[in-house]
């Protein structure tokens, strides 16, 4: 199957002047959901009692179904949430942490994951280990070991990335979650970026928590995600916002997800959207997902060889590390010292300004350098990133 069998921009409204490097970060919801949402939309204010209290709850229903096919988790155990953020939040917020306990996190995770770790754990005494994975040069086993030479006999939590958000990595969790297991901690993923870019299995992986967007590389609209928990730790899993499902009766559903169902009023389309969305964008490659996911990881790889060809970089992980979003260490500026992981990188605003070119760019502490991460969706075809190679020679050149 040639790459560009799938070059489909036609199926999103994206500025054309612009070119969109970024699918990570915020994703793309294609033109006929977003259509979608706004028939949900019109359904929702043409009855607005209706819609809440005789619709919506079947509607949900039927798009935790979907999820839990897309996902191959069974839909009792997936709640919905705003974002892969909230879903962490969450779990945190519920874990009985006592002074000396420790949360375990890598240097690789998102800033605001991380944030709550800290912010959680020291509301009760807990403390948060971070343990330091190698970038560039990485290894996955080197990461195994590292992770359990990390857990110290009061660490009661993993949170993990599935697919860490800087430096574009997959995490190899099907050997890292029972080791953790087995030594009696709880491991929690941020699968922020993994649902669309990589095949899961949930109840197979067998993590404790795993929370994951949609609106990234599913492509669904934006705050759409979920949160998967293991049924044995349900009963005390509670939403941050408590609201009626705590006393509510349960009827046919359970008391954790009518918790989450309901935390007030507020615009559910998003979700209500996913049927729709899984089953038109598995047609739109013949071999369905597992197509869509192929294509993208191939030209994101095909992209990272190019940069790293025209500009002299070498590969900073192995291939099989990769999926639709890659990384590469850019030369450090000449006239700019950029160290602040918070900080804008000058650069990123030159291209963004003067080439119309969409990209992640940030600092990495150890070794300090600037990461440049590209992503690769379906409106993405090899001229963009020849393109980008170009405004990157020029521009590096000039000492940004």
């Amino acid at each position: 199957m040639a790459k560009d069998d799938l070059y489909r921009p036609d199926l999103w409204s994206l500025d054309p002047g612009v070119l969109h490097l970024n699918h990570g970060s915020f994703g793309a919801c294609p033109s006929q959901i977003l259509e979608k949402q706004a028939e949900l939309r019109r359904q929702m204010e043409s009855n607005t009692l209706g819609f809440f209290e005789q619709d919506l709850p079947e509607l949900l229903d039927k798009a935790r179904e979907a999820l839990g096919s897309f996902l191959k988790a069974p839909a009792s155990d997936l709640v919905f949430v705003d974002n892969a953020t909230t879903g962490v939040s969450t779990v945190l917020a519920n874990l009985d942490l006592s002074a000396g306990d420790r949360i375990l996190v890598t240097d690789h995770g998102y800033n605001a994951c991380s944030n709550a770790a800290h912010y959680f754990a020291s509301r009760t005494g807990a403390r948060v280990d971070v343990v330091n994975l190698r970038f560039p040069n990485s290894d996955a086993d080197e990461f195994i070991d590292d992770i359990l030479g990390a857990c110290t006999p009061r660490t009661r939590l993993l949170l993990i990335d599935h697919i860490t958000s800087p430096t574009a990595l997959i995490m190899p969790l099907e050997a890292i979650i029972p080791v953790v297991q087995q030594r009696g901690i709880q491991v929690l993923v941020d699968g922020a970026h993994a649902p669309g870019m990589l095949p899961l299995s949930l109840a197979e992986l067998g993590a404790d928590y795993y929370t994951g967007n949609c609106h990234k590389w599913m492509c669904a609209p934006k705050g759409t995600a979920f949160l998967y928990v293991r049924p044995e730790h349900q009963s005390k899993l509670h939403p941050l916002t408590i609201s009626h499902g705590m006393n509510r009766p349960v009827g046919d559903s359970t008391r954790f997800r009518l918790e989450f169902d309901w935390i007030g009023t507020r615009d559910l389309t998003g979700f209500l959207t996913l049927p729709t969305l899984i089953g038109y964008l598995d047609g739109v490659s013949s071999h369905g997902w597992g197509g869509i996911m192929a294509r993208n990881r191939a030209l994101a790889v095909e992209a990272r060889d190019l940069i790293g060809q025209e500009l002299g970089l070498e590969p900073p992980c192995p291939v099989d590390m990769i999926g639709s979003l890659v990384t590469v260490c850019l030369p450090k500026a000449k006239r700019t010292t950029f160290t602040d992981y918070h900080a804008v990188d000058p650069l990123k605003e030159v291209l963004r300004h003067s080439h119309g070119i969409e990209v992640s760019l940030s600092a990495w502490p150890s070794p300090a350098g600037r990461y440049l991460r590209v992503s690769a969706q379906l409106y993405n075809a090899l001229s963009h990133y020849q393109q980008l190679t170009k405004a990157l020679q020029l521009e590096l050149g000039r000492g940004h």
